[in-house]
Order: C-alpha cells, then sequence, then structure tokens
C-alpha cells in the first residue's frame, strides 16, 4: 500500500512539473512579442531562456508520456501545439538572425506535426478555438515553405488548409470565416503570382529549381566569380528590406518583391552540417523531433558566433517591413546603421510607389522632386497625419531622397524600385563615403503593367532571377528543364564576362586613365551579394536597352554613381551573348538588329 502511494505521489510530482513547465513557456512565449524588433542584444537572452524552457518541456513530455497520458490527459494535439510553438520559434529567430538553417528546423517540426497527424481530431473536439490554432499552424507551415521553395508541398497544404477552412466554416458557423477566405485567396493569388515562368520537367509537370540560377539562394555554384584586388574591402552586414507597393500580390506581410528579394541576399540553408543544427534524429514526416533538436540557452547571436574556434554566419542581418510608418521606417534604418560593425555596410532596398512633385524648377533635389510613399498608417502629426500641400510643406508619409543623407556617413548601397525612382539619383556624398544607387526603369510597355502592378517588379525580378525575368519580357511563359539549363549557362557567361569588363576598368583606369569606374563599385564588389545584384544590374540593362519593347530612357535601369557604358553597358561582347540567348530560346526578334549570332 505504501509502494501504492509512493508511485502515486511521483505521478502527482511529474504532473505538477509538467504544468509548472507548460505554464513557463506559455508566459516566456507570450513575452517574445514584447520584446524590440530591432538591434540585437536586447532580446538574445530572452530568446535563450524561451529555447531553454521548450528542451525541458519537450523533453519531459517524451519521458513521462505513459504518466501524461493516463494522469494528466495529455492529448495529442497538445503535443502538436508544443512542436507548433517551436516551429514558431525558429522562424522567428530566422526573422531576427537571417540564418536560413533555422527556416529547415522550423520546417521539420511543422512537419512532423502533419507528419503524426497531432491535430488530426481537433474538429471533434468541439472547440472552434483548437480549430482556429489548427489553421493557423497550416499558415505558418505554409510561409515557411514558400521560403524554402517547397512548391509541391505548399500546394497540397493550400488543398488541406481549404478542406480545413470550409470544415471549419461549416462546424461553427464563426464570424471569422470571411477573414480565412481573404487568408485563402491571399495564399493562392501569391502562388500564382509567384510562378511568373515555369521550368518543365521531362514529363511537363512544372518543378523548382534551387541550384541552377533559377531566383533561388546564393550558393557556391551561382555566386559570381571575381578578380579579387586589395581595395574591395567592404562586406554587406546589415538590410533593410521594405515593402509598400499598394497594389502587389503578398501573403503574411511579404509582398512578392520582399519575397524574391530576401532570397537573393541569403544563401543556401545546409542540411546537417550547422553546430547548432537540430536536423539530427529527424527520419521523414512521421518522425517525432528529437529533444536534441532544440538548441539550449546560448542560442547563436545574430552577429555570428563561435564554435571550435569558428566564426559562424552565413548571411547579413536584415529587417522586413510592410508598408512601415516613415518614423519605424527610419527607426530600423538608424539601428541597422548603429549595428554596423568597421568594413560593414548597409543596403537599403524599397519597392513602393511613388509620391510626385509639382515643383518646376526645384532647388533642394532632397525634398523638392517628390519620393516614395511609405504607409497608409498615419503618424501622430498636425492635421492628421496629412501634410499640407503649400509651397513650404512636404508629405508626412513620403521618404525623400533627403532623409537618407544622414545615413550617407557610412557605405550605403541603395535599391529603389518604384515608379519615381530616378528622384534618388541626386543623393551628395557629403561624407565621402562608397554609396551606389540602383534605380529601376519608372515605367514598362502597357502590356506589361497590368501584371508588374500586382505579380511584383519586373526590376527586382531581374535582380531575383535574370532569366526568368528575359522569359517574361519575351512572353516565354515555360521552358523544358533541359533547355532552361542551356540558356543559365549564357547568363553565367554574361554574369562571369560582366565581372571581369568591371574588374578590367578598374586595372585601365589605375594603369591608363581610361575606362573609369566609381571606387564604390570597386569596394562593394569584394561582398558576394553585393558584386550579385550589380552584375544583374548590368545585365537588365543591357537586356532592356537591346529590347524592342523597352524604348525611352524612362523605361531603362539608372545607377548612381554611372556605370561606364563604352567599357560596359554597351560592350559588344555582352550584347553577343544576349543576342545567343534570345536565339537559343526562339526570342530573337525581340531584339534590335545586331551581330548573326554563332
Amino acid at each position: 500500500m505504501v509502494k501504492m502511494e509512493s508511485t502515486e505521489e511521483q505521478d502527482r510530482k511529474l504532473v505538477l512539473e509538467f504544468c509548472h513547465l507548460l505554464e513557463k513557456s506559455k508566459q516566456l512565449f507570450n513575452g517574445l512579442r514584447d520584446l524590440p524588433q530591432y538591434g540585437h542584444r536586447q532580446w538574445q537572452a530572452y530568446f535563450g531562456r524561451t529555447f531553454d524552457v521548450y528542451t525541458k518541456l519537450w523533453k519531459f513530455q517524451q519521458q513521462h508520456r505513459m504518466v501524461l497520458d493516463s494522469k494528466y490527459g495529455l492529448k495529442r494535439w497538445q503535443i502538436g501545439e508544443i512542436a507548433s510553438k517551436i516551429g514558431q520559434l525558429y522562424y522567428h529567430y530566422y526573422l531576427r538572425t537571417s540564418e536560413t538553417n533555422y527556416l529547415n528546423e522550423a520546417y521539420q517540426f511543422y512537419a512532423a506535426i502533419r507528419g503524426r497527424a497531432y491535430y488530426s481530431r481537433a474538429i471533434k473536439e468541439d472547440r472552434p478555438d483548437l480549430m482556429v490554432k489548427k489553421l493557423r499552424y497550416y499558415a505558418r507551415f505554409i510561409v515557411v515553405c514558400l521560403l524554402l521553395k517547397k512548391m509541391k508541398l505548399v500546394r497540397e497544404l493550400v488543398t488541406e488548409l481549404e478542406k480545413q477552412i470550409q470544415e471549419y466554416t461549416t462546424t461553427y458557423e464563426p464570424e471569422d470565416h470571411l477573414e480565412w477566405s481573404l487568408v485563402l485567396e491571399e495564399i493562392k493569388g501569391f502562388i500564382k503570382a509567384e510562378a511568373a515562368v515555369a521550368v518543365l520537367h521531362a514529363d511537363s509537370n512544372p518543378i523548382i529549381l534551387s541550384h541552377s540560377g533559377s531566383g533561388s539562394r546564393l550558393s557556391p555554384l551561382t555566386t559570381p566569380p571575381c578578380e579579387r584586388s586589395p581595395h574591395m574591402t567592404l562586406s554587406l552586414q546589415e538590410i533593410l528590406i521594405v515593402g509598400s507597393a499598394c497594389e502587389q500580390a503578398k501573403f503574411s506581410e511579404l509582398t512578392m518583391d520582399m519575397f524574391r528579394m530576401l532570397q537573393t541576399l541569403e544563401r543556401e540553408p545546409t542540411e546537417s552540417t550547422h553546430p547548432m543544427s537540430i536536423t539530427h534524429g529527424m527520419h521523414g514526416h512521421d518522425a517525432s523531433p528529437a529533444a536534441s533538436r532544440i538548441p539550449p540557452y546560448g542560442v547563436p547571436g545574430s552577429k555570428g558566433y563561435l564554435e571550435n574556434g569558428r566564426h559562424y554566419r552565413d548571411n547579413p542581418h536584415k529587417y522586413l517591413l510592410y508598408k512601415p510608418s516613415i518614423s519605424q521606417l527610419l527607426v530600423f534604418l538608424a539601428s541597422g546603421f548603429k549595428e554596423l560593425p568597421p568594413g560593414g555596410a548597409l543596403l537599403l532596398y524599397m519597392s513602393a510607389d511613388g509620391c510626385f512633385s509639382t515643383t518646376k524648377r526645384p532647388e533642394d533635389y532632397g525634398y523638392e522632386l517628390g519620393g516614395l510613399a511609405t504607409s497608409v498608417k498615419r503618424d501622430g502629426v498636425e492635421g492628421g497625419g496629412i501634410a499640407c500641400r503649400g509651397k513650404s510643406y512636404k508629405e508626412n508619409h513620403c521618404l525623400y531622397p533627403g532623409d537618407l543623407h544622414p545615413f550617407t556617413r557610412r557605405p550605403l548601397f541603395i535599391i529603389i524600385d518604384s515608379d519615381n525612382s530616378f528622384v534618388f539619383q541626386h543623393i551628395p556624398r557629403y561624407f565621402g563615403q562608397p554609396l551606389v544607387i540602383l534605380m529601376s526603369p519608372q515605367d514598362v510597355p502597357p502590356a506589361f503593367q497590368t501584371d508588374v502592378q500586382h505579380h511584383g517588379s519586373l526590376f527586382t525580378l531581374f535582380l531575383h532571377s535574370p532569366l526568368t525575368a528575359l522569359c517574361y519580357i519575351c512572353n516565354v511563359g515555360d521552358v523544358p528543364i533541359h533547355h532552361w539549363e542551356r540558356c543559365q549557362s549564357h547568363v553565367d557567361r554574361f554574369i562571369t564576362e560582366a565581372s571581369r569588363l568591371v574588374t578590367r576598368c578598374r586595372i585601365d583606369e589605375i594603369e591608363q586613365g581610361i575606362g573609369f569606374i566609381d571606387s564604390s563599385y570597386v569596394q562593394f564588389f569584394g561582398d558576394d551579394f553585393l558584386r550579385t545584384l550589380i552584375l544583374r544590374f548590368v545585365f537588365c540593362d543591357v537586356v532592356l536597352r537591346l529590347h524592342r519593347g523597352f524604348r525611352g530612357s524612362h523605361m531603362r535601369p539608372r545607377c548612381e554613381p554611372p556605370l561606364p557604358s563604352h567599357e560596359l553597358l554597351e560592350h559588344p561582347s555582352l550584347s553577343h551573348i544576349i543576342f545567343q540567348l534570345a536565339s537559343a530560346l526562339d526570342v530573337r526578334g525581340h531584339f534590335s538588329d545586331g551581330p548573326e549570332c554563332d
């Protein structure tokens, strides 16, 4: 009898310990939303404590499952909820650190929930709040799969989500059924817009390429070559990606342009090689994530960390801002500026609609030519947030070129994708620091205007996937995989030749005083990401310059400082490769007359 009481007492203590860990984990998780979104050090320790508690909780429920099942009544959906929270932890840690390996970790937990059907009986619990948790899990899993380019699985999940929304609506007739219908339509619209050009397998089914320059993240196979020089001193450390275009396809506060640019500025995640990787112990969707998959207290920081004397940090740190107010935008810019280490560069990418000025003879290029609309949200300013349009006043919710002047104290790389982009070409280099500004065309031919407005900007598509962009402007909707790879080899050849010409311009300038290229480009050129962007910009400029449909300077991109025309942008070797590529795609007629291709 005493022995029986002892066992019951032990079981009671186990249940109490589980309840304590569960409550503590919920408190810590809910506190994550109160952490500052900018800066690196303020949130790191808190994330560490949260990971620590979830490590203990996950181990505990694995080790004492039988007791918790019988004495606590632990249900499968509760295990699924813990796994879902861990997946969210990893996703938010990815957002804060920009380390793509953590996306893989989030995926593993989300996939395990689906594989083990933790939420399969949610509808039978007669709890609408539980069904909402299940729907939110699906939405989060879809975002992670989109970012990992698992498009086949995305389509399966969307089908399942649609069925779950229908079941939820029919069973409970909830007030939020229209909101969930909107979420579903948003996802479907985003997927449709993302597939600008289909690459077809031999069986004519579309496939997703991840290592062939098709718009994937940077990998050793897609990093442009570079002849190094001592002047290439800078590395990209901080990034702001801002999406404020009104009509553009979006999902989960990611516009299509933001989605493409954030991948362009990341390296391919690695599998099971990172010292903090938690992929070990997972064997397919049906495996339960091992406790060792959760990093202990002292998770790696966003600025990299040391393990056995080695420094790990694959990607620059970035902030993603969807339609921020002007004050939010400037605060995040200032934070990125403050966090820059010596030798670091900051990149600002903005996709936004233009704010246009009616000033006929501007005296101040910083504020009298207009700028970019930031958000419909209003800061607390006089006049309800709408600035007067008199002679001395400007629109409050507009980013003007002059707003960026203070940030030119450090190396700054700016990409502006807007119908008012050219106003940013006048930013002065007051402080003598490296400064490059890449500006999109301000207009596109009428045939592309509607699609570009909703499906994402053409300029950003060129920076993300040059071959996809070229196919798109030549009305090539699908390409067989073997043909795509042949065409991609032409793009790779173009990028290699453009890189050689950039380096040659610098050498010629030093040796002969000709072929001038601004030193800013040379200093940025040593960074893999910035070099990729510069060379893809050159590809975009050459293609649009030769394309018959893009006539007039407003339909071509600009850069400041200007890149040399004769020695680079109009160099015959680059034009020749574009003509060869056009012939390979059987779209030579879209391009102006030039030399016959071999």
